[in-house]
Parts: C-alpha cells; structure tokens; sequence
C-alpha cells in the first residue's frame, strides 16, 4: 500500500500494453487458487483522556494527522484489517457534529474545532479506506462526562439539557431511563451514518454505570444510581416493571431501535456491540464474575438471540487459564447464544502484554487467544485493545503476530444476511509496457460497472506456489513481476463488496 503512488503513475505510463494470448495447454490442468482466509483483525483507538489518540489534547492539525498516519500504517503493518475508532466518549464528537460539541480531547477544550479547521472522522475514514482497512465507529451510549473536573461547553448536554444528566462517583451520566436520551443517541448514531461512509457502528460496554461506591462512616457502601424521578415517572405514566426489568428494558429498546434504524439508512452498515464478557455468574457454569445482566443492566444473550447486531464482541479479558473465567469456556459459551448465524468476535486485552506490573502478560498470551479463537466454531475474529500497544511493540508483538498469527491478509468475513448487489467479473487485463526499458508487467484494475469495488483479491500462482494480495478498491495498477523475473503461471482477479461478498474471478490469460 505505501506504493500506491508509483503504482498509480505505471498505470498510467502503460499506455500501451502488448497482452499475451491464452495458453490452454496450461488451463487443461486448473488446481485454482486456495480460499482467501476470512478473518476479522480489528483494533480498538480509544480518544477518551487520549488514551491512544491524539497522544495530548492541543496538538497541531498537522500533528494529529500525522499521529493517525503512523496510527493507521502500524496497523497496516500488522496485518489488520479494521480500526474502531472512538468518536463519541461523553455526549461529545471527534467529528463535526451539529448536535454535540468538539471534544476537548482534540484541542484542550470542549467546543472548540481544530485550528486549522479539519474534520478529523472523515480525515481518518479517508485515509483508512485508502489502505483497505475497515472504519467502525465507537460511542458510548450513556456517559456525559468522563470528568466532573473539567468545564463543559455550553452546547454540552450537562449544560444545555441538565434534566437528562446525572452525577454517579466521578462522572456525569445521561439517564438511560429518559427516552429523550436514547432519542439522542439514535439522532448521533443516524447522523454518523447518514453523513459519513463508515463501515460499522460500535457500541460499548457501559450502559448503567459499574457500580461506585463511597465511604461512610468507616463503612463502604454501594452508591445508587439516582434515577428515582424518571422510575417514578414510568409508574406514574402506567408502567409495571420492576426497576431491574425497567433498567435492562431501557437498554433492550436502545440496542434494537439501533439496529433497525442504521440499516434502514444504510444496510451495509454493520452494527455490533461490546459487552462485558461474562452475561451471568454461572454462564457457562464454570464462570464467577460481574453480573452485567443485574449490575450493568445489559442483556447481550438477548440482543444475539434476537439477532439485533450484526457482530458480537464481547470483551474477554482473562487469560487462557484464569480460574473462573476461562477464555475458552467464556468463547464458547458466547458461540452458543449465536442463534441468527452473526458474527463473534471477541475482545481481547492486547495491552497487557505492554504491562510492568504482575497483571503483565507475554506475547504467548495473546497468540494463544488468537489461536483458540480460530478454534471456536463460530468465531471468526478477534478485535485488539488498544492501539498504543503495537506503537509499543513490547516483547516483539508485532514481529510474532505477522510471523506467526497474522502472517497471511485476511478478508473481513462476510455478512451475508445483509443485502448486497451483484458484482460482475472484474475487467482486468496483464501486459508488458513496451515503452518501459524495464520488463514490468502491469495489472490494471477495473470494473464493467463506474463503481469501483471495496477491496480487490489479486492471487498468483508461481512454481513456488499461490500468493495472495489484498487491494484497496482504489487502486487501479499493481507490479506483479519486477524486472526480468518470470511471469505468474496463473493470475486471479475478484472484487470485494462492502459487506465482503467475493465477485467471481478472471482469470487473465498466462503471460510469456
């Protein structure tokens, strides 16, 4: 991908192409090429406190571009094939939002845009899809603010909307019981998708807040959520539900009128959420642990039983071998409630490996998880937190990962379920640049259709066997002989849909 450039200039400079005509003799025997390996290799860019980006608020326009290049080539680097960047933290934007303000992650201060003034979404879904990777968007649905500390612009919905928020421990929290509330959030999500080409929306883990707590009177206790006076207003308007079943309603209707509503805008548009990886102690048997479904209010075996995402990621942050929450046991369990045939891809906390305390993990660790994961009937991808470990490369990560787990590229597993448009047979053509003094032998990449497609899959077949490179749809030339070497035996060429459906394959003639 980094030569994409001179790629783009030998397409043009071959004018004129000498093409080889077919040779039979070696399509009487055809083995074809192997399948291209499916895989989801996602990692998560986290912005809140700048976590992984931008590195400190105030950066130049220059800087914070120049961070996510580095962000994004790293990625390439490794052979990933999808970013889930946090665009939402807390009821603000990392992207020009007319509904909430400029994030104060960007320049220090809530509300005000970069200077010089970019959009800093669509700069990176640009520069993303310029290497073939996948953009998701990450929000969080219900945290106002991060920290109380902190001013708050006066188009913050602290400030503009105070009846929706309330403070819990440190942070200010919109109230998920308030169906203005998830009208909001379903107006930041449509708006996303509307004005933006992005690949998937992406949903955390809070809903109702982890538990704080607070010391009285030499005692610890749990500090309730204080939603008394919207609980109160759902009994008065006629409700019956419990305030357990009430909370995890509020969340349900959340989840599902999203999901429904992205596709209605964009169906290839796919929507998936990250949930705390244990539903319930006991489920599987085995496992001890939070209790997202009683304490978070989240019903995830629901919301993959009803089929209201189109992925599933829940966040699986124990060790192959932890006592009472074995990734294995946990994986598996997860696979089971997949009952709509969606994908699993679960989370997993790459960043450890760069700890220095005792919760330090090696880099088997995570090879390990990668390998059970392939393991799993039903899973189909991992999705790495967070981006500041690969800047780090501790204990070699990277090398091991594109050595040993990544080391071929990976599609992104289709998602069949969602409606796509036939593609047609790539016109694409080989040839020998005859005002070249060099042999290059030139690959141009095209459609019968205007539209170019997503990515294009280019697999050769020399005497040492098949290669295969992955191409963002964007790139219409590729070197696939250097000087004086020896043609390809054989040459595929398939286009990729936005939701990872393969075209059928031209196999261009055999070149001399």
């Amino acid at each position: 991908m980094k030569i994409a450039s001179r790629l783009a200039a030998l397409f043009v400079a071959a004018s004129v192409l000498v093409v080889a005509p077919a040779d039979t003799r070696a399509q009487a025997f055809d083995p074809g090429p192997p399948p291209v390996a499916r895989e989801l290799r996602a990692v998560w860019v986290a912005t809140v406190d700048n976590m992984d980006w931008p590195s400190r608020a105030g950066l130049s326009t220059a800087e914070q571009q120049r961070e996510m290049i580095a962000i994004l080539d790293k990625l390439v680097e490794v052979h990933m094939n999808a970013i889930i960047l946090q665009v939402r933290p807390a009821a603000d934007a990392l992207y020009d939002s007319k509904i909430e303000p400029w994030s104060e992650y960007l320049t220090g201060k809530m509300g005000k845009a970069p200077d010089p003034y970019y959009d800093p979404l669509a700069f990176t879904l640009a520069e993303a899809h310029k290497r073939g990777l996948e953009l998701h968007v990450w929000i969080n649905p219900y945290r106002a603010r991060y920290s109380r500390t902190r001013p708050a612009s006066a188009n913050h919905i602290s400030k503009s909307n105070p009846s929706l928020v309330r403070n819990y421990g440190p942070y200010v929290w919109m109230d998920p019981g308030s169906p203005a509330v998830r009208e909001r959030t379903r107006r930041v999500v449509l708006d996303l998708v509307k004005r933006y080409d992005i690949d998937g929306v992406h949903m955390d883990d809070y809903f109702y807040p982890y538990p704080e707590t607070e010391r009285r009177k030499r005692k610890v206790r749990e500090i309730p959520f204080p939603d008394n006076s919207t609980y109160a207003k759902y009994r008065k308007g006629g409700g019956r539900l419990s305030r357990d079943d009430w909370r995890r309603e509020n969340v349900n209707l959340l989840v599902k009128e999203l999901y429904e509503a992205v596709h209605e805008v964009k169906p290839q548009v796919r929507f998936g959420v990250s949930p705390f990886g244990i539903w319930r102690p006991g489920s599987p048997p085995s496992v001890r642990g939070l209790d997202q479904y009683a304490v978070l209010y989240a019903d995830a075996k629901k919301w993959y039983n009803e089929g209201w995402v189109d992925y599933m990621t829940p966040q699986l942050y124990w060790s192959v071998d932890k006592p009472q929450q074995r990734y294995d046991q946990l994986l598996e369990w997860w696979a089971q409630q997949n009952t709509h045939g969606r994908h699993l891809w679960p989370g997993n906390y790459t960043s450890k490996v760069g700890f220095t305390n005792s919760a330090k993990w090696n880099t088997d660790e995570i090879l390990e998880q990668i390998r059970l994961t392939r393991a799993q009937p039903g899973a189909t991808g991992n999705v790495h937190f967070s981006a500041e470990v690969f800047r780090k490369n501790p204990e070699n990560l990277n090398e091991r990962l594109v050595r040993e787990a990544y080391a071929n590229p990976a599609l992104v597993p289709a998602s069949t379920w969602l409606p796509s448009v036939a593609m047609t047979v790539p016109s694409a053509s080989a040839g020998i640049d005859i005002k070249s003094s060099e042999r290059v032998i030139d690959l141009g990449l095209g459609t019968l259709s205007s539209k170019l497609p997503w990515l294009w899959v280019v697999q050769m077949r020399t005497n040492a066997g098949w290669t295969t490179q992955i191409l963002p749809g964007s790139q219409r030339a590729l070197v696939i002989g250097a000087p004086g070497s020896t043609a390809p035996l054989d040459v595929r060429v398939r286009a990729v849909d936005r939701v990872g459906n393969l075209s059928p394959e031209n196999r261009l003639p055999a070149m001399r």
